[in-house]
């Protein structure tokens, strides 16, 4: 399908591949709500899925929290932070023959596959420690 360009379009991607976070529509809208002050929430959402057709942008659906986005089309895998939410890209090598074996336990023509390592983030067990420190020496009157 063939899509008009659009300045908010190319701001939204632009937005996308300057940031190394992973973004929600919401904080995109918020970045730029300033900037292009004609802009709603629902124009953030309609220009991402336009980018998701073009296969210029990636959703990454997490459950019941908020979707995230990123510009990084290439296959990689995800680190997820339990504490705070945080993702970010996680560089290893890709698993091909997955596919493979997927295909073979299943009934299913696999084209691609997704993980993502949950856990805690640097910055989170740093935080956690402080507290358990605090909550240590605290408790010693």
């Amino acid at each position: 399908m063939h899509y008009r360009k659009s300045r908010q379009r190319e701001r939204i991607l632009q937005l996308l591949r300057e940031t190394r976070a992973h973004p929600t529509a919401d904080w995109i809208y918020k970045k730029l709500k300033n900037e292009i002050p004609e802009l709603s929430l629902g124009t953030v959402y309609r220009n991402l899925k336009v980018l998701i057709d073009q296969g210029k942008v990636r959703k990454l659906p997490f459950g019941s929290t908020f979707d995230r986005y990123e510009a990084g089309t290439e296959p990689h895998y995800h680190l997820v932070c339990e504490q705070c939410g945080a993702v970010t890209d996680f560089q290893m090598p890709q698993y091909k023959t997955i596919h493979k074996k997927a295909e073979l336990m299943s009934s299913f023509k696999i084209h691609s596959h997704r993980i993502d390592f949950f856990g805690i983030c640097e910055k989170c067990q740093t935080t956690l420690k402080k507290k358990e420190r605090r909550k240590h020496y605290g408790s010693r009157k």
